[in-house]
C-alpha cells in the first residue's frame, strides 16, 4: 500500500491525570472504551496508565477521517466525562486526516496543547485472534 492510498489514522493522546482523580479517570475511561467497543467506528482502542507519573496514553486507530467524525458525534458525552479528570498534554496524529478533521482536532484541544501531525511512509495493519485479548 502506498502512502497516497492509505486513509488509516492513528491517534496517540497523552493525558495528565488530575491529582486525586485516578479512580474517577479509570472509571470514565472504562465507560468510554466500553461504549466505543460496542458502538464506535474505531478499529482499535488501547489505553495505558503510568500511575507513578499520573499519565495515561490512549491509542485509537481509525479507517479514515469519516470514522473520526462519527466517533466525535457518538462519543462526546464520554469524552467530556474523561476530561473532568485530566488534561491533554500531548496529542499526535499519525496519517493524513482531511482538513475538517485536522481543524476539529485543533479546536477540541484548544489551549491545552498543539497537536502534531506525522505523515505516513509505509505500513500495514494485521488483526487476528493472536492480538485480540
Amino acid at each position: 500500500m502506498t502512502t497516497q492510498e492509505s486513509t488509516i489514522l492513528l491517534f496517540r493522546n497523552t493525558m495528565r491525570i488530575t491529582d486525586g482523580h485516578l479512580e474517577g479517570f479509570r472509571d470514565a475511561i472504562a465507560s468510554a472504551v466500553a461504549f466505543a467497543e460496542r458502538h464506535g467506528p474505531q478499529l482499535m482502542v488501547e489505553t495505558f496508565v503510568d500511575e507513578e507519573r499520573m499519565l495515561a496514553h490512549s491509542f485509537q486507530l481509525y479507517r479514515d477521517s469519516e470514522a473520526v467524525r462519527v466517533h466525535w458525534k457518538l462519543a462526546d458525552p464520554y469524552i467530556q466525562d474523561v476530561m473532568k479528570h485530566c488534561r491533554v498534554e500531548r496529542f499526535e496524529v499519525f496519517g493524513e486526516p482531511d482538513a475538517d478533521v485536522a481543524a476539529g482536532v485543533r479546536a477540541a484541544l484548544g489551549e491545552q496543547c498543539e497537536p502534531t501531525f506525522h505523515s505516513r511512509i509505509a505500513g500495514f495493519v494485521r488483526f487476528d485472534s493472536a492480538v485480540q485479548a
